[in-house]
């Protein structure tokens, strides 16, 4: 019987990350059940993995066209995966597959997060083996450390909420037809066998369901995917997209997207995209294409919202709240992050984090591209905003970690003020231009004024435009010298700080340009001349130090 997944995508790692997949060229039991009693324990929470036999792997990639299995070898893997699967303490069993792949023979093994965990394997197959716990620690599979033993034990029966049964349902709430598109917009080939099974064996083959034949009971994962009413039982399962007038909030309309959460996800995106983003193009002189840019550049906006219906808590019934406010829109979720993420983390983007909530509804979302792998969503996100010429996001949450806030501000073109404010930051480049073949930065109010009007916007393009124009020596000089002169020094140390003698010609051009500008300042301002004269960094300078650093 068929996969729920896309063989090809899954073989290539479109769908599922290297780390979840191992490759084997030929039948190896010991180091299979090792990798199976991994998958099953499932530390991470990624969904468990897969194991696929009949072909290589070089450098943890498959190499195509694949070896594959003789047919006569198929069925005695599979008696003998039985077989050893029982050894695994409890005992744990994947779905095995014969798939047709490439013109050969291969078998795939899917290993689903176990519902009793930790388990253990034995360290061989013969008459005296030691059992062991094994996890996943990247691509490999090991045996734990102490502190990570320690971990997996407590996760002991622990099961994330999206893949625990709900006892207040039962198979008759599932709607046939959402599976049937489900399966085939991810192009599976278990769609073709719909007609010819029960609802309860498309469950179990989706692992949307659990139990006996005679009690199958349907997972939080397959309601909210799957549910002819998902609101029925997850009543905050649902996207208030709410567009406030001004900042006070009073006034604001509202559109409420429900049903199952990958349709609301693709009919919230589809209203944004259509109401919420807005583009403008600007034609400039001397270049053959105008710029384009975004209000919001949409695969920010894109990611975010994902993100959100990724990571949030379904077992309270907070909805996510998609906030448009005249110059940001705030994307809202509960609960926050799991630990060891917090507020200092987020802001500093530090997400090297692989603990994740829920395991199941990831793995849906990524076989329908609505989100890609994991930790890899907030990098797409800079580098839209970065690529639409937008300031970067902000990520925070609170000390207890209640919610997760995702900001995007609006892009300083689309700023309330509109074109005065616009004409204002590029009369402000072009002083940049202008002035940047210089030593130092000339018509520094007005970039410091813009800087407190613009901010990010104005350090970013600033810092492009001096590092472009600035002889790179001269530009290293005046960070140096602001840097170093944060505590107060002579002029002799100050040029020996850069490499040059204390002649007075250096300083003539090095530190005195810098006092004229009030980036420097004198120690003792009615002596200029005295020989216990040190030179401090200003204010001023230590604002062109932020814009430019």
């Amino acid at each position: 019987m068929a996969l729920p997944i896309n063989i090809e995508e899954l073989i290539n790692g479109r769908t599922v990350e290297s780390e979840r997949i191992e490759f084997r060229e030929g039948w190896n039991p010991e180091r299979t059940l090792r990798t199976i009693c991994a998958f099953a324990n499932d530390f991470n929470n990624w969904g468990g993995g897969y194991v696929i036999i009949g072909i290589a792997e070089q450098d943890g990639q498959p190499v195509l066209p694949p070896k594959g299995l003789e047919l006569n070898q198929i069925e005695p893997i599979q008696r003998e995966l039985n077989t050893i699967c029982r050894r695994i303490l409890p005992n744990y069993f994947p779905i095995a597959e014969p798939v047709d792949f490439q013109n050969k023979k291969i078998l795939i093994l899917w290993c689903p997060g176990g519902s009793n965990r930790p388990y253990k394997a034995p360290d061989t197959l013969g008459n005296t083996p030691r059992y062991f716990y094994y996890i996943r620690r990247f691509s490999l599979t090991v045996q734990p450390n102490l502190e990570e033993e320690r971990e997996l034990l407590s996760m002991a029966n622990q099961i994330p909420f999206d893949d625990r049964i709900n006892h207040n349902t039962n198979l008759d709430d599932f709607d046939i037809n959402t599976i049937k598109t489900f399966l085939k917009d991810v192009k599976s080939e278990l769609e073709g066998q719909i007609g010819n099974l029960s609802i309860g064996d498309i469950a179990r083959r989706m692992n949307i369901a659990e139990g006996p034949n005679e009690n199958l009971i349907p997972k939080n994962v397959g309601i909210l995917f799957f549910a002819k009413n998902t609101q029925q039982f997850f009543p905050g399962a649902k996207i208030e997209v709410i567009n406030f007038k001004d900042e006070s909030g009073t006034e604001y309309t509202e559109k409420i997207f429900e049903g199952n959460i990958q349709n609301q996800l693709r009919d919230a995106l589809s209203y944004i995209k259509s109401s919420v983003i807005s583009e403008k193009i600007k034609k400039i002189e001397g270049k053959a294409e105008s710029d384009r840019f975004f209000n919001y550049p949409y695969e920010a906006i894109e990611e975010s919202l994902c993100n959100a219906v990724y990571h949030r808590g379904y077992d309270n019934d907070s909805t996510i709240e998609f906030r448009i406010y005249p110059e940001r829109i705030d994307i809202l979720s509960y609960p926050g992050p799991l630990p060891p993420l917090d507020n200092q983390r987020l802001q500093n983007f530090q997400l090297d984090v692989r603990k994740y909530r829920n395991r199941r509804i990831g793995e849906f979302l990524k076989e329908l591209h609505l989100t890609e792998g994991r930790a890899t969503g907030v990098p797409s996100i800079l580098k839209s905003l970065e690529k639409n010429g937008s300031p970067k996001p902000i990520l925070e949450t609170d000390n207890d970690r209640t919610y997760f806030k995702t900001t995007l501000k609006i892009h300083s073109s689309f700023s309330v003020g509109g074109q005065g404010k616009e004409q204002a930051w590029e009369q402000v480049s072009v002083q940049v231009s202008e002035q940047a073949n210089l030593a130092i930065i000339n018509n520094i109010d007005e970039i410091l004024k813009a800087y407190e009007e613009f901010g990010e916007q104005v350090s970013e393009q600033v810092r492009e435009q001096v590092k472009n124009k600035v002889n790179i020596n001269k530009l290293d000089n005046l960070i140096k010298i602001l840097t170093y002169s944060q505590n107060e020094h002579i002029k002799e140390d100050i040029l020996a700080n850069i490499g040059l003698g204390k002649s007075y010609l250096n300083y003539k051009r090095y530190v005195f340009p810098l006092v004229n500008q009030d980036l420097l300042c004198l120690t003792i301002p009615d002596k200029p001349k005295s020989p216990n004269q040190k030179y401090k960094t200003t204010e001023k300078g230590l604002k062109l130090l932020e814009i430019l650093s």
